[in-house]
């Protein structure tokens, strides 16, 4: 992308049948991604954490558990099961036990909002799922000037 902005990061959420979406967009990306990742996937509160695991096998790139400080470029940081994930403006990852957002936790429209903060440098992808979470926050993106993507309805699951 020459002489446009350099992409600080991109975050990603997804829902009911995120997780082959998921695997199909990590499965393109290059092992030269300069970018981190970030994911929030509607998971149960109580389970395993199988999610990096299985991203790391779909693509070249490898997938982790998000936990707090700087998020890597060209890795893949997932948001652990029951716990926010939010970004500072020196992409710093933040863990956060906060109330659900939009029923969620972790909530995609949480993670969104606080990468909206870096403006042009954020990429949003909103993936298949059934409800409303993620909405509000891509618009957030979008309206800070960073690039909002949604995954084209009849090509979703959910």
């Amino acid at each position: 992308m020459e002489g446009g902005p350099q992409h600080a990061v991109v975050v990603i959420g997804a829902s009911a049948g995120g997780v082959e979406a998921l695997m199909t967009l990590v499965g393109g990306l290059p092992a030269d991604f300069g970018a981190p990742v970030v994911v929030v996937l509607h998971l149960p509160r109580r389970g395993p954490q199988a999610l990096p695991a299985i991203l790391s096998r779909a693509g070249t790139l490898r997938a982790v558990p998000a936990k707090d400080g700087p998020a890597a470029p060209g890795v893949i940081h997932v948001a652990p099961p029951d716990h926010h994930v939010l970004l500072s403006c020196d992409v710093d990852l933040r863990l956060s036990e906060g109330a659900p957002g939009d029923a969620h936790r972790p909530s995609i429209d949480v993670l969104f909002r606080s990468a909206a903060a870096l403006g042009d440098r954020v990429i949003g992808l909103v993936l298949s799922g059934a409800g409303s979470d993620g909405a509000a926050g891509l618009a957030a993106i979008a309206a800070a000037g960073g690039t909002a993507i949604v995954q084209d309805p009849a090509d979703a699951a959910c």
